[in-house]
């Protein structure tokens, strides 16, 4: 017959049972819980679009969208904010990343970047269309010799890069008053209606959101692309990469995408992704540096 000392010691192990198991399943929990990637977006189509009948089909989100289905160890969530809001986060080593950013030196300070993530046409220069003559026609022109003409009036970012090159010249004429500098990012219609009024002369900006943007505003053929003989040089201002904190999270999250990306980046859906935004011509010219220059890029 069991006694009361038997039973309490039946009692004690069952509580000892409990709390061990409960502590396994905690440190269980933590070991298999998911760590989180946040990925933080700008509204600036055809890149990223977040409103309107093409939300998320930019070639950003579909990228993104891409990254994240390889990536299934982590958590992802999207977070939607400003340049600005986008560096702070960054030099605070919060665990966010980017699709898509210019790599340039100062940026590389704080930022660890992943292998080209994206190839698409440069900076070019948006004019009217009717001023194709004036811009050096097809063969291009020179952004630099057009500022050193106090006449001639750039519309541009303050808040992002056009790529190394590209700002390295524009911060030869930081101080000049024929340059304007707009905040954010996006190429709103207020700045192709002021180039249309001739109030500008020039616009800097990607020919894929000069295309999308005139095509918006009913404007298609009143638009064109001027291409910058600074960006002729080599690739390199045609490369965007994903960027994450400089620390051991965003290091470490860097070499899992890097791989991802030699994957992923030779399928038809990623490369279509910035295809489809790209007029005859422009598709030509992109699909040969793409299978030629591109793909051959690793850590």
């Amino acid at each position: 017959m069991p006694t009361k000392h038997m039973h309490r010691k039946t009692q004690q192990h069952a509580s000892v049972a409990a709390i061990l198991s409960f502590l396994l399943l905690l440190f269980t929990s933590a070991t298999w819980a998911k760590d989180t990637i946040t990925w933080m977006e700008v509204n600036m189509p055809p890149y990223m679009i977040q409103t309107g009948p093409y939300r998320d089909m930019g070639y950003g989100n579909v990228v993104q969208g891409l990254l994240q289905a390889n990536l299934p160890q982590y958590t992802h969530e999207r977070l939607s904010t400003n340049v600005v809001r986008h560096f702070d986060m960054f030099r605070q080593g919060k665990k966010v990343c980017s699709i898509g950013l210019y790599r340039t030196p100062e940026r590389e300070s704080f930022l660890h970047f992943s292998i080209p993530s994206m190839l698409t046409m440069p900076p070019v220069l948006i004019i009217r269309a009717d001023r194709l003559h004036n811009f050096g026609g097809k063969n291009g022109c020179s952004l630099v010799e057009l500022l050193q003409d106090e006449k001639f009036r750039l519309g541009l970012s303050r808040d992002r890069s056009y790529g190394r090159m590209l700002d390295k010249e524009l911060g030869k004429f930081a101080d000049r008053t024929n340059t304007i500098r707009f905040a954010g990012q996006e190429l709103g219609e207020n700045y192709f209606k002021m180039l249309l009024l001739d109030r500008i002369d020039g616009l800097l900006g990607l020919p894929d959101e000069a295309i999308f943007r005139a095509e918006q505003m009913g404007i298609r053929d009143q638009i064109t692309t001027v291409m910058l003989t600074e960006n002729q040089q080599n690739y390199e201002g045609w490369y965007c990469a994903i960027a994450c904190p400089k620390n051991q999270w965003g290091k470490h999250v860097i070499e899992q995408i890097n791989d991802v990306l030699l994957k992923i980046r030779p399928t038809p859906p990623y490369r279509q992704a910035y295809e489809r935004w790209l007029d005859d011509n422009s598709r030509t010219r992109y699909r040969t540096v793409y299978d030629k220059i591109f793909l051959k890029t690793s850590p």
